[in-house]
């Protein structure tokens, strides 16, 4: 294990500080005294185009920021995980989420720790396909013979923010006739809501846990496996006895597991079930078998445009230098931004309905993977770590928070995502919709840019008492970033554009970005109060008196 430099020791960092202390952040002065700016800052990253002019840089801070992602080791660490060495230290394992996307045939061969990773990626995504076109197809069918209608995916953090996000995103790419469903709380509500109305006889369950052992998402699909026997007993579709309720659970469930002895000891055939490896991490999963669901919908043609987006970031961040490599300067943004100008949170505005996941998205693949105060040796972090991330799809945003954005005391670094060409180009007298939609896309970012002085204020003959409340100050910063329309490949050059955004930050950060141990001591705990909660009194008294009480005012209000 290699100690990770500490960013602070570098001259690069001391002089990004020196550097912030005498820089007075002017977009309208920087804008007038150089009109290429824009062009200048804006880059293309395969089919998105990015524009960074109206960040808080001068070339000074630009060069600055790529000689710390340079003495901080950016680029051996990403050739160390582009190889499959195993950087996730802290779990022993190799962190290669790029490998689901390499194509077929790809060269030089991938072969980690003895294993030939691009053989046994491409055999899963064929098994995957095979699967999704059956279903499709309407060759799969339910114990009645009816073909599937409805997919409910029953899975929890990556194993299902990442596939709701996408199918969301792709809704108009989904087959006619298919629907699929997202179960992931383990507040019965949820399951309850989702299968509100389905057929049994038409409904496909997928249950996705590579361990076939996560709490959420194997107490929901006990209880799925049940409605299903319920429904299909109380409609005469099946016999009441214990043959026909397992031959109905090995045509209307599959997983997405490695576990395969658990697999079939809940009633499904191994034989349908989609595996994925130790090296891929849950918020890095859709484009692994995670993708199931998603790949049933779009279909397996559409699923490999989703995967050739990701790779075509990849094979970016891989070869290009760092003063043009878009990945690397944005997380080198982030950590200007967190580190040197003090923000704490990091907004996500896609200007695009279909987007409106993503925000929720980023939200676990940043925050489960930056949210760390040890460094991958062990040693406490030099520097602040992580941001949150946020946000709300278009013009919803406005008319709620945007307000602090403008005109708050915080900074608040934004991303604004667009597509020029809509999935439903509609009128509205003779006014193109979408147009009046991206219009106040590109007048956010310039308002927040430029913002409005006193003297603007009062030229619109605005009485003097309020002119102070409707200044704006501007410098707040934004990138933006545009495609021409949200295809499955678009799509997956997003996901991967800020999967190596988080990487980068982390690096300079020093800390693994590929565990989550965060997330179990709270996991531990719910199982060992799950007792008092069920009337264990000994269990209830073996608790602190917050929790106690907490218990026990649940326990009368229950009653």
């Amino acid at each position: 294990m290699t100690t990770p430099i500490d960013p602070t020791t570098t001259p690069a960092w001391q002089d990004l500080s020196e550097h912030e202390s005498t820089l007075t952040p002017d977009l309208r002065g920087w804008f007038a005294a150089d009109p290429q700016r824009a062009q200048r800052l804006t880059f293309r990253l395969a089919d998105l185009h990015v524009d960074l002019s109206k960040n808080l840089v001068t070339d000074e801070t630009l060069a600055l920021l790529v000689q710390l992602a340079e003495q901080t080791g950016v680029a051996d660490r990403l050739q160390a995980m582009l190889r499959g060495e195993h950087i996730n230290v802290t779990e022993d394992r190799a962190v290669l989420h790029t490998a689901l996307r390499r194509p077929a045939g790809a060269s030089p061969a991938l072969v980690v720790d003895g294993q030939d990773v691009d053989t046994d990626v491409q055999a899963e995504l064929e098994k995957v396909y095979a699967f999704a076109d059956t279903v499709r197809s309407g060759e799969w069918t339910g114990v009645t013979g009816e073909r599937v209608r409805t997919v409910v995916n029953i899975g929890i953090g990556g194993s299902d923010l990442g596939p709701v996000m996408v199918y969301e995103a792709l809704k108009p790419y989904v087959q006619d006739g298919l629907e699929v469903r997202f179960v992931s709380n383990i507040d019965p509500t949820d399951l309850a809501e989702k299968v509100k109305g389905l057929d049994p006889t038409t409904t496909l369950f997928i249950v996705a846990s590579k361990t076939f052992g996560t709490l959420e998402t194997l107490t929901n699909a006990r209880l799925a496996r049940e409605w299903l026997w319920q429904q299909l007993v109380a409609t005469g579709a099946i016999a009441d006895t214990d043959e026909a309720r397992t031959a109905a659970v090995a045509q209307h469930f599959v997983a997405v597991s490695t576990a395969l002895d658990k697999v079939a000891a809940f009633g499904i055939d191994p034989a349908n079930a989609f595996g994925f490896w130790d090296w891929v991490g849950g918020r890095y999963s859709v484009d692994s078998a995670i993708g199931t669901s998603v790949a049933i919908a779009i279909g397996p043609d559409a699923f490999r445009d989703f995967l050739a987006g990701f790779h075509a970031v990849d094979e970016h961040v891989a070869t290009t230098p760092f003063a043009r490599n878009v990945p690397v300067l944005m997380g080198l943004l982030n950590v200007w931004y967190v580190n040197f100008l003090g923000a704490h949170t990091h907004a996500v505005l896609p200007y695009a309905q279909y987007l409106h996941r993503f925000p929720a998205y980023l939200q676990q693949l940043t925050m489960e993977s930056n949210g760390k105060s040890v460094r991958w040796d062990g040693s406490p972090v030099t520097t602040d770590t992580g941001e949150v991330f946020w946000g709300e799809p278009g013009t919803n945003g406005q008319h709620a928070f945007y307000q602090l954005i403008h005109q708050g005391t915080r900074l608040i670094p934004a991303d604004f995502i667009a597509v020029a060409n809509p999935a439903h180009p509609l009128q509205d007298g003779g006014t193109d919709v979408h147009g009046l939609f991206l219009a106040n896309f590109f007048a956010q970012t310039k308002a927040l840019a430029f913002g409005k002085t006193a003297d603007e204020v009062r030229a619109e003959g605005t009485d003097e008492a309020i002119v102070p409340a409707r200044v704006f100050s501007g410098n707040r910063p934004t990138t933006s970033i545009l495609a021409a329309a949200l295809t499955p490949s678009v799509l997956g050059q997003l996901i991967a554009l800020y999967e190596h955004i988080t990487f980068v930050q982390g690096v300079v950060w020093g800390i693994d970005s590929f565990d989550q141990w965060g997330v179990e001591l709270g996991k531990k705990l719910a199982l060992e109060i799950a007792p008092a909660v069920e009337g264990d009194s000994a269990a209830l008294d073996a608790q602190d008196p917050s929790t106690k009480h907490l218990i026990e005012t649940y326990l009368s209000l229950r009653a």
